[in-house]
């Protein structure tokens, strides 16, 4: 059972597919989306004469009429080639006013008038609103191309910005390189400069070692040396 809000998704769906026919036209290529454009006007077409037998004619119905026609014609001929009907609205039935033997039988009072009939309604093209969904109403092809050589023109303003904040950013890119490089070849200088004073270091410490270790050992020695020499000056001393 067809419902609006599946009529509408329908026609939502078929208007996107015109949408696309029509840019693979302008782009010379095949369109592969006609039979698909068809079968579902023919089927938002049953939908609308379901709805409206359910329901009545309402505001939504007429809406999805005009919008059928509208898709229809942008369909072209191949609406008629793949056998696409239109889905107009029906005229109302306009009732006739009584018959005269029938008004000669029933004299109206004296005094008063015979009531007017009111005018027939006819359909127009008031009834129909246009469809908000669509983006290329009230759009010729010239101003479809203005439109989007702005939009292009908008673009390539934005890449050359872009592109100069691209540049900026590979020229300090190269600046904070050169800079790490100098930093580096400091550090392997320090790096150096501490290599080669530990080794310094190293020399020394070992020196140290070697004097106290050999003065722990020739301590006993050293020391009797040092007696006799103040022996020696004491004798010395005594006999002058």
């Amino acid at each position: 059972m067809a419902s609006l809000a599946k009529l509408t998704s329908l026609s939502t769906q078929t208007l996107s597919l015109l949408l696309e026919r029509q840019r693979l036209q302008n782009l010379n290529s095949p369109s592969l989306h006609t039979q698909q454009i068809a079968r579902n006007l023919e089927q938002l077409r049953a939908g609308i004469f379901e709805l409206e037998d359910r329901e009545g004619i309402s505001e939504a119905s007429r809406l999805l009429r005009s919008q059928h026609e509208r898709m229809r014609g942008m369909l072209g001929a191949e609406a008629d080639a793949a056998g696409v009907q239109r889905c107009e609205e029906p005229q109302p039935v306009v009732v006739e006013a009584a018959s005269s033997s029938s008004s000669s039988s029933s004299p109206a009072p004296a005094g008063s008038a015979a009531s007017p009939l009111p005018p027939p309604v006819t359909s127009s093209n008031a009834d129909y609103a246009p469809y908000t969904d669509d983006p290329e109403a009230g759009y010729t092809s010239e101003d479809m191309l203005l439109q989007q050589r702005q939009i292009m023109d908008d673009q390539d303003v934005h890449l050359d910005e872009l592109s100069r904040s691209i540049t900026r950013q590979r020229d300090i890119s190269l600046q904070i390189n050169d800079e790490l490089d100098v930093h580096t070849g400091l550090l392997e200088g320090l790096d150096h400069d501490l290599d080669r004073t530990d080794s310094r270091l190293t020399n020394a410490r070992r020196k140290l070692d070697r004097v106290a270790r050999g003065a722990k050992e020739n301590g006993s020695t050293v020391m009797i040396a040092l007696l006799i020499l103040v022996l020696l000056i004491l004798i010395i001393v005594f006999k002058t």
